[in-house]
C-alpha cells in the first residue's frame, strides 16, 4: 500500500512582531537581523493561544483541502516540541477538538526535524496497511521557549502550524522515499535549560550558533545527496526544494553546495522565521496556495533539529 498527500493546511497567529519591534528593546537592529538570518518578522501566538489551537486550525484547513470528513481520519500524529502540557499529548487534545474518538493519537518530538520524522513514520504505518488516512501536523509555540532578552535566540523563532492529510493510494506512491537520522553526541548544540526531570521547568532555548550552522549545512546536504542517489535522481530532477526555514544563509549555503537552481527553492523564513516542526508544512502550504505547484512535480524536503535530528524526503505531487 502506497501513500499520497491528499490535503494541506496551515495557520499563523495574527500578531506579527517585526525586527523593528525587537530593536526597540534589544541591542540589535533590523539590518543586523536581516543580514545574518534573512528574517524580517515572525508570528507570535497570544498568551491564551496554545499549540493545540494552532494545530486545530491547520488540521481543519487540511481536512477541507483534502475533501474528506474528520471522521475519515484513523490516526493523528502531532509533531511538536511545545506541547500544551507535559502530558497528555497535543494529539489527544486535537482529537477531542476535532470531535473524534477511539482512534490512536500521539505526539512525536524531533524538534525542527519533526515533520520529516512524522512523514517517515506515517508513510510506514500506511504502507503496513494498519491505517489508511492519517492527519500529520507540525505545530509549535516556540515563543514560549524564548528568553526575550537574548538577542542570539529570540530573533530566530516564530509560532505556527502546518498539516497534511496522508492517505493510502492503490496507484503510484506519492512519497517516493524518506530517510531520518540522529546523533546524540551533539545533544548540547541546541537545547533548553529546563525539563520535567531536570528541574521541573520548561526552560529557555540555548544554542551554539556557529557549530549548529556547520552541522545544518553538512548534514542536510549529505542526506539530500544520499536520498537522491538511492532513488536514481539528480538535483535537476527536483522541481521544488522546501528546506527547513531556520536561516536564509543555511539555505543559500546548501543551494550553492548542491548546485541547485535558486528559483526552485521555497523560502518563507523572512516572514515566518523558524517555526520548528511547522516550518516545512507551512512552506508547502504557501507553495500550494501560490498556484505554482503542478501534479507530477517532484518536491524535496530537508530539515535538521536539536538532538541532533535530521532527514530528507522526496515527494511526487
Amino acid at each position: 500500500m502506497s501513500c499520497k498527500i491528499l490535503g494541506v493546511g496551515s495557520y499563523l497567529p495574527k500578531r506579527i512582531v517585526s525586527n523593528c519591534d525587537l530593536e526597540k528593546y534589544l541591542d540589535t537592529s533590523d539590518e543586523w537581523i536581516r543580514s545574518r538570518t534573512g528574517i524580517e518578522q515572525r508570528h507570535i501566538a497570544s498568551e491564551n493561544e496554545y499549540t493545540s489551537n494552532l494545530a486545530l486550525k491547520a488540521a481543519q484547513a487540511a481536512i477541507i483541502d483534502a475533501g474528506i470528513k474528520a471522521s475519515d481520519i484513523d490516526l493523528i500524529i502531532v509533531c511538536t516540541t511545545t506541547p500544551d502540557n507535559s502530558f497528555p499529548s497535543v494529539a489527544t487534545k486535537l482529537q477531542y477538538l476535532l470531535g473524534l474518538s477511539n482512534i490512536p493519537a500521539f505526539d512525536l518530538q524531533a524538534v525542527c526535524a519533526g515533520f520529516i520524522y512524522g512523514l517517515d513514520v506515517a508513510d510506514g504505518l500506511i504502507e503496513s496497511s494498519k491505517y489508511s488516512t492519517i492527519l500529520l501536523v507540525g505545530a509549535e509555540k516556540m515563543s514560549s521557549l524564548l528568553n526575550w532578552d537574548d538577542r542570539s535566540t529570540c530573533i530566530l523563532f516564530g509560532d505556527g502550524a502546518g498539516a497534511v492529510i496522508l492517505q493510502s493510494n492503490s496507484d503510484k506512491s506519492e512519497i517516493i522515499d524518506s530517510k531520518i537520522y540522529s546523533d546524540g553526541s551533539s545533544y548540547d548544540v541546541l537545547y533548553t535549560d529546563g525539563g520535567t526531570s531536570i528541574n521541573g521547568q520548561t526552560g529557555k532555548i540555548l544554542m551554539k550558533g556557529q557549530i549548529l550552522f556547520k552541522h545544518a549545512v553538512e548534514k542536510m546536504s549529505e542526506s539530500i545527496e544520499d536520498i537522491l542517489t538511492k532513488n536514481s535522481l539528480t538535483i535537476d530532477d527536483i522541481d521544488y526544494f522546501i528546506p527547513h526555514q531556520a536561516n536564509v544563509r543555511i539555505i543559500d549555503n546548501m543551494v550553492q553546495r548542491l548546485k541547485f537552481n535558486p528559483n526552485k527553492v521555497v523560502k518563507t523564513v523572512a516572514t515566518h522565521a523558524n517555526c520548528s516542526a511547522a516550518s516545512i508544512p507551512l512552506a508547502l502550504s504557501e507553495l500550494k496556495s501560490s498556484g505554482k505547484l503542478k501534479r507530477g512535480d517532484i518536491l524535496l524536503f530537508s530539515a535538521i533539529g536539536a538532538g541532533l535530528t535530521w532527514g530528507s524526503a522526496i515527494i511526487r505531487w
